[in-house]
């Protein structure tokens, strides 16, 4: 028999039981910073800070402004975490730091999640918020805040208020940005830290 006449007479399985080619599954591994990460964070934040307003930063950061920022919160003993997809590249990352620079607010930190754009929408918000907070929980923290704009960050909002944050505050037009006001959300949530004491800021 000819090959098309076999391709002619062959039995055809319906389009429900044919076997197709799947998407490659979506995977990631969540660890700490390293150095070699800088570049792709920058990448990830610059893009919102200049097509969004989830961040009110409205210059781009450059890598020397990232490595400053990072040694410092190595110094201060604050997690900083990385999703690292299998080629290697950063999909996104989750961070925090002091609410405030005096002392009395050393167990009291404000959260910071950020994705690739490729990497939204398939639940990595909530994993790297998750091990944010059992990463600060480690670390002795008490207190997570979340500063949220008041625009076009609902998705953020959402997944905070699923994971137990509390919104206790807002303040209305307290930024400009892309020719408008825009005002922040306030939501916080109770931790249950591992240890008992936290250093002054990284020291002592």
């Amino acid at each position: 028999m000819l090959e098309e006449e076999y391709e002619k007479t062959r039995r055809r399985l319906p389009l429900h039981l044919r076997r197709t080619e799947s998407e490659r599954p979506f995977s990631y591994e969540i660890r700490p910073v390293r150095e070699g990460d800088i570049p792709d964070i920058r990448e990830i934040y610059n893009h919102y800070v200049t097509n969004s307003v989830v961040t009110f930063d409205e210059k781009k950061w450059s890598l020397a402004q990232w490595r400053d920022k990072l040694a410092h919160l190595r110094k201060l003993q604050m997690p900083v975490l990385v999703a690292e997809g299998p080629t290697g590249q950063i999909l996104g990352y989750a961070l925090v730091q002091p609410m405030s620079s005096k002392s009395a607010y050393r167990y009291s930190v404000e959260n910071s999640i950020y994705l690739g754009q490729a990497a939204t929408g398939k639940g990595l918000g909530r994993a790297l918020l998750v091990a944010l907070i059992a990463a600060s929980e480690e670390a002795g923290i008490h207190q997570m805040v979340a500063v949220i704009s008041d625009k076009g960050a609902e998705s953020s909002i959402a997944l905070h208020e699923k994971l137990g944050f509390v919104e206790v505050g807002r303040m209305g037009r307290v930024g400009f940005k892309f020719g408008r006001w825009l005002g922040t959300v306030y939501l916080q949530k109770q931790l249950s830290p591992k240890k008992r004491k936290r250093s002054l800021f990284g020291r002592g």
